[in-house]
């Protein structure tokens, strides 16, 4: 079961969430918030498995959240739901830790995967989006901690890099590949250790930002 919380300041677009999530056996939506301030004190009281995360919020938004659980090191997986297909926004969510960004006009089959994505482990920085994310690395670089100067990955690791850019997980790219997940799971900590990052997203950017990508 896949503990949600959804956050959200407007009360039709999170019941609407929360009556379509309700239709699927797997996903269990434990709270709502429809602010920043009540979403960091729900966040941390129902301890989910993912967060739906709107962007814009009266009072703070979704940005300021991630930035807040971020930095105490108590940020769930997170998806940022927006109206807007804003780079300057998925980019800035991507620093502070989000797992990717979706469109709140996306349908249900498409929100269901991506929550089990997420809940996996695995984002969605997925290769439609891919160049402007890239364009937006190269103009302003990165502001989290990182090695400047990353070992060099293998060519298979580069491969792999790529798959984790196009949003899949290790038991997807285990199953893509042919490889055991255990190893796919190594294979991905030796990346994040070579780029000198703490998780997927941030090995994305920096695999940006440092042209395997």
């Amino acid at each position: 079961m896949i503990r949600l919380v959804v956050v959200d300041d407007q009360t039709l677009v999170r019941s609407g969430i929360r009556q379509l999530l309700d239709t699927v056996a797997e996903i269990d939506v434990v709270a709502e918030a429809a602010s920043a301030e009540e979403a960091l004190r729900v966040i941390g009281d129902a301890g989910p498995d993912v967060v739906l995360l709107d962007v814009r919020m009266p009072g703070g938004s979704g940005i300021e959240v991630l930035k807040t659980l971020n930095g105490a090191g108590s940020l769930p997986p997170t998806i940022l739901l927006t109206t807007f297909d804003d780079d300057d926004v998925l980019l800035d969510g991507l620093r502070h830790g989000a797992k990717g960004f979706l469109l709140k006009d996306i349908s249900l089959d498409r929100l269901v995967d991506a929550i089990r994505q997420v809940a996996s482990g695995g984002s969605l920085v997925r290769p439609a989006i891919t160049e402007r994310v890239a364009a937006g690395v190269r103009d302003i670089g990165l502001d989290f901690e990182c090695l400047g100067q990353p070992d060099q990955l293998t060519p298979r690791e580069i491969e792999l890099l790529r798959l984790m850019a196009g949003g899949l997980s290790n038991r997807e790219i285990a199953a893509a590949s042919g490889t055991a997940e255990g190893t796919v799971k190594n294979q991905v900590s030796s990346i994040l250790s070579k780029l000198g990052v703490r998780d997927r997203v941030r090995a994305v950017l920096k695999g940006i930002e440092a042209g395997y990508i």
